[in-house]
């Protein structure tokens, strides 16, 4: 074959043809990387409030069973504190400072983190579609618009409707930011079977939701002694247990000992709800509600004020899908998700906390004291 002079790949030197294709390969591969981090340089300049505003602009285009799981689930895998651990020179040092406890973050989570939405069933095709629009050289567009091609192209792949990928596919490519192309690559892009209510279609999903236990013949003469049902799924594990109308959540949770809850989740002490302090104090009790959120009473403005400072972005809304368990009181059916993590943070990492006095009040709350005034104060 053919020999000539390369000098301009670094050493003046003769190569062969074999050589000139890898070298051409290598140019071509390096191209590409640089094409597609373009992608990432871009998608990773949006803050927490670009993300949650394209969120609410997605929400018509979401089928109803997930547009509450969405909400939720960029609550509990916040980019903004994220980037504050990941800014910090000591990582454990700065979580023991906002006192957070549990199991954060979403790198040991690519496949799971997921699990209560709907369209968790299409991870496998989301996952494909957003590695393979990370890796185009496409310019970016939009957070919606980026979104909303993943979504169609992830129901094609599924054979299903794009309003039941909308919700994963926006999680998809915000894990993607928070685990990097690497992590989210080797990641198996596995989804667990469904099963028990989440078998059932959609549409009877949300029905089901909407739905109180019957109280029995004479129901309609009960008044303090009428039960209703919360359902859960968190992290480690799912059930339900029994509530009685115009109780806490929290306070139902406690009385549930059918299993070891502590054993999966060191946080439980007592039911499947983490608690502490019972007083809107600890913040370890915070929880997402996907279906059932007009059946529990409005939020005090103590747990107004006591979400904004442990950071957790409750919404304004009167019956909002983010509560603290302790204070949220049921009068039907409730449908829940229990986040694996819980910290204060909205001093130190929103800065729109001004002023706060948050004092835990019980014997089991008193380790967290120093911590919380730590938090709290921004220190």
């Amino acid at each position: 074959m053919g020999r000539w002079d390369m000098g301009h790949f670094g050493t003046r030197s003769v190569v062969t043809l074999q050589d000139i294709w890898l070298n051409i390969g290598l140019l071509l591969s390096r191209c590409f990387e640089l094409m597609s981090s373009a992608f990432i340089k871009e998608i990773e300049k949006k803050t927490e409030s670009d993300w949650l505003e394209a969120v609410q602009a997605l929400l018509p285009a979401i089928h109803e069973v997930d547009r509450n799981a969405i909400q939720v689930w960029f609550r509990f895998f916040p980019l903004d504190l994220v980037r504050y651990l990941e800014s910090a020179d000591d990582v454990v040092e700065t979580m023991k400072g906002i006192a957070m406890e549990g199991d954060f973050g979403v790198l040991d989570k690519i496949d799971v983190s997921h699990r209560f939405f709907y369209g968790h069933r299409y991870w496998p095709q989301v996952k494909a579609a957003v590695t393979e629009r990370a890796e185009s050289g496409e310019p970016f567009s939009t957070i919606e618009n980026e979104v909303k091609n993943i979504a169609k192209a992830s129901a094609k792949a599924a054979k299903t409707n794009e309003s039941l990928t909308t919700a994963i596919s926006a999680v998809g490519v915000m894990t993607l930011v928070q685990a990097g192309l690497d992590e989210f690559k080797a990641a198996p892009g596995v989804a667990e079977k469904p099963s028990g209510k989440m078998t059932k279609t959609p549409d009877q999903i949300v029905a089901d939701r909407a739905k109180d236990d019957s109280q029995g013949l004479f129901g309609f003469l009960k008044t303090i002694d009428k039960e209703f049902s919360v359902n859960f799924n968190a992290f480690a594990f799912q059930g339900a247990f029994k509530i009685i109308a115009e109780e806490e959540i929290a306070s139902a949770s406690q009385k549930d000992r059918s299993r070891d809850w502590q054993s999966m989740d060191s946080r439980c002490w007592e039911g499947p709800v983490p608690i502490e302090c019972t007083s809107a104090s600890c913040g370890t009790c915070w929880v997402g509600v996907l279906g059932g959120q007009e059946k529990l009473s409005e939020p005090s403005v103590r747990e107004r004020r006591a979400m904004k400072v442990f950071g957790y972005n409750q919404p304004d809304e009167a019956k909002p899908f983010l509560r603290l368990a302790c204070q949220a009181k049921a009068t039907g059916n409730v449908t829940l998700v229990i986040p694996p993590w819980n910290a204060v943070f909205g001093k130190k990492v929103r800065g729109n906390v001004q002023d706060a006095e948050l004092e835990p009040v019980t014997t089991s709350a008193k380790k967290l004291r120093d911590t919380i005034a730590t938090a709290v104060s921004g220190e």
